[in-house]
């Protein structure tokens, strides 16, 4: 086992990389060894620096925790990625879960259960908080949708009607009417209102 672990901290809120930095840098065998305030410069500097666990924000500009997650699972496999998130819904984290993360945790979480998920992942296991495995439970995810589901479901929130998102697209009609049964089949919902309802909920579009 090496001296100390090194840590790449990716947030895009300056006072909060910050305040890690200088939480994490107490414990002796911890090493910080750079920052990152946005998706894409997780993924580079990861890369770079090939530190042994990421702190990831799951919310970040230019590209998400989830699409940096898998891109690093892809590009540097030894690097450990920790899901760092608030309260919200379950997809996000269920998703960089799959990308390839090996814990999350609650950006309230108390000091001494981000240093257990830190040693934890270090050493090959998974740690995702007990509050988390709760959300989890209570919200199921859903399957992501393929980029033209998103694309008419984020029509369909908008009020238009299948014959307008045949139009606005360039598909045909039953084209649409396909997409659209197999987006309430995804997401569980009845009809297209309920779709709409928890296309909103769950800050799908």
């Amino acid at each position: 086992m090496k001296d100390r672990i090194s840590i790449l901290i990716a947030d895009d809120h300056l006072i909060v990389r910050t305040g890690l930095a200088a939480l994490l840098g107490t414990e002796r065998d911890f090493q910080v060894v750079g920052q990152a305030k946005n998706g894409i410069e997780a993924v580079r500097e990861t890369v770079r620096l090939q530190p042994d666990v990421v702190i990831m924000d799951l919310v970040m500009p230019k590209k998400d925790g989830v699409e940096a997650t898998a891109e690093i699972s892809e590009k540097v496999p030894g690097s450990r990625v920790i899901l760092l998130t608030t309260f919200g819904t379950s997809d996000g984290i269920a998703h960089a879960l799959a990308a390839g993360a090996k814990g999350a945790i609650l950006k309230n979480t108390d000091n001494a259960e981000l240093v257990r998920a830190i040693r934890k992942v270090y050493n090959g296991g998974k740690f995702i908080s007990p509050d988390i495995m709760q959300q989890l439970t209570a919200d199921p995810p859903i399957p992501q949708l393929t980029p033209r589901q998103n694309e008419i479901l984020a029509a369909m929130v908008r009020g238009l009607t299948d014959r307008d998102i045949s139009r606005q697209i360039g598909i045909r009609l039953d084209g649409v009417n396909d997409h659209v049964r197999a987006i309430l089949a995804k997401i569980g919902a009845a009809n297209r209102t309920e779709a709409v309802a928890i296309a909103m909920r769950k800050h799908l579009v």
